[in-house]
């Protein structure tokens, strides 16, 4: 096995490999990240890496000078989240080299995503590498690395149609309530979260029909924001468990470390509509609606998984084009490695420690 072979990785675990309840667990703290990032990048042995964490993975790239530090960098990661090394070994897919540039690819591409061909997923991939580069984690191969892949991703979405449709978590969740509701016009929606998720998601509802919207923040300014820029509503946080029984779609779309909508709440909102139905879309990694909400008379509850069973049946009938993006994926991945591999000498270290043996080598799932 070459030396580049050798040193370049990924290394992480996504939806594939863990249900939403665990991967509630890898994802890691917002308030934690800056002395996560600090712990990584003082590593021996990793020279550059770039973290990606969304809500359907989490995930390491980067270029090592020895297993050791593989091993270290998951022992980091694994005392960061609380996990035990076996369990977070249980679900972690690992490669190297030209597989690893082939996963990155297919996952920018969309390709990888719970919902396939999705869009948001190369925002998320640019925003992990401009990170790495403020903190200057990112040097000469996951610079070529990630530009390309950028490069590549824009050229899958030209050539194929693997994203017609604009295909997102919050066109599928819209879609599947008009389905339920036949006519949004009478809908009273809340939002819960105002950020860019709960945002599309807004205006999702909006291009559907829905006649009234309703945004609540734990920041009130940002919804009342969000309210002006919707021609929408906002209502402050604290009284988001009195009202909910005010609206027949609730989204939770929040960043908070916990549920925030309780079986206790929803309790308490169903017996102001007995009859009427209430209807949860949680589009939140962690949750923000706890999971027995489900188990209520007249309450519906869907999660990010839920939605991606639901959107799995456009797979089948774009069969043809996936083909077409993997074929493209798989060619631009091994000219990019070769390209990797010829430039090697100047651009990754040697290694200092046995190769990589303990790398579970595969193509993208």
């Amino acid at each position: 096995m070459s030396a580049s072979a050798a040193t370049f990785f990924l290394i992480g675990a996504s939806h594939h490999t863990a249900p939403i309840e665990v991967r509630e667990r890898l994802a890691p703290a917002p308030d934690k990240l800056a002395a996560f990032h600090a712990t990584l990048g003082a590593l021996p042995g990793l020279p550059e890496v770039v973290m990606l964490s969304t809500c359907n993975r989490v995930e390491f790239y980067g270029v090592a000078a020895s297993s050791d530090a593989l091993v270290q960098l998951q022992q980091a990661f694994c005392s960061l989240q609380g996990l035990a090394p076996d369990a977070f070994a249980a679900i972690c897919r690992q490669a190297q080299g030209r597989d690893a540039i082939e996963h990155l690819l297919a996952v920018a591409c969309g390709m990888d995503s719970q919902m396939l061909g999705e869009t948001e997923i190369l925002g998320q991939v640019k925003e992990a590498y401009a990170g790495a580069q403020a903190r200057r984690t990112a040097g000469p191969v996951l610079n070529r690395v990630f530009q390309k892949t950028f490069q590549y991703a824009k050229y899958v979405r030209t050539h194929t149609a693997l994203n017609e449709g604009q295909i997102s978590v919050a066109n599928v969740a819209v879609d599947l309530a008009l389905k339920i509701f036949g006519d949004l016009g009478s809908a009273r929606v809340l939002l819960l979260g105002a950020g860019e998720i709960g945002e599309k998601t807004a205006k999702a509802f909006q291009s559907r029909g829905a006649g009234s919207l309703t945004v609540a923040s734990r920041t009130l300014p940002r919804a009342m924001e969000l309210a002006t820029t919707l021609d929408a509503t906002a209502l402050p946080w604290e009284h988001v468990a009195a009202h909910l029984g005010d609206y027949s779609i609730v989204v939770g779309s929040t960043a908070a470390p916990e549920t925030v909508v309780t079986a206790e709440h929803v309790t308490a909102a169903m017996k102001k509509r007995p009859a009427d139905p209430l209807f949860f879309i949680d589009l939140a990694l962690p949750r923000d609606i706890e999971a027995n909400v489900a188990e209520l008379d007249n309450v519906f509850l869907y999660n990010l998984d839920d939605l991606a069973r639901i959107a799995e049946e456009n797979r089948a009938a774009r069969a043809s084009e996936v083909a077409r993006a993997r074929a493209i994926v798989t060619a631009k991945a091994e000219a990019l490695w070769k390209q990797i591999e010829a430039q090697a000498g100047a651009a990754m270290p040697s290694p200092t420690a046995p190769a990589l043996t303990s790398f579970r080598t595969g193509r993208t799932e």
